[in-house]
């Protein structure tokens, strides 16, 4: 069983920076995928950014490109996700997700675990 615990939000106001960190329990971190998806209120859950298993690919939601880094060291069992220039409409829940499969997905369906997620808020 895989666990996956989410820190680093807060309350931010615009401009500034975040960095997100995602702490992964078990063995199988170093062979998967990883991907952080949000939720804003009264929004469905989508997809932000995901990261290959070696690190070499990362893949980014338009929204979030060149704002937002996704990052892994797997020797931490950890992958973050740096925000800078947060914008109010970056304010949701983020989520970090673990997929078996060692190749990032855009897809939710594909990732096996989920976090409890943190609260990203960005104040005008």
């Amino acid at each position: 069983q895989v666990q996956l615990v989410e820190s680093g939000g807060g309350l931010v106001q615009a401009g500034g920076s975040l960095r997100l960190s995602c702490a992964a329990s078990g063995r199988t971190f170093s062979t998967s995928a990883m991907g952080w998806f949000r939720q804003a209120p009264g929004r469905e859950r989508v997809f932000v950014a995901t990261i290959s298993a070696s690190g070499g690919s990362t893949t980014y939601a338009d929204s979030v490109k060149g704002r937002f880094t996704i990052s892994r060291d797997n020797a931490k069992n950890t992958v973050y996700l740096q925000l800078n220039s947060l914008k109010p409409e970056d304010t949701a829940v983020y989520y970090c997700a673990l997929s078996r499969s060692g190749l990032g997905s855009t897809r939710q369906y594909v990732y096996d675990y989920w976090g409890q997620g943190t609260q990203v808020t960005v104040s005008k």
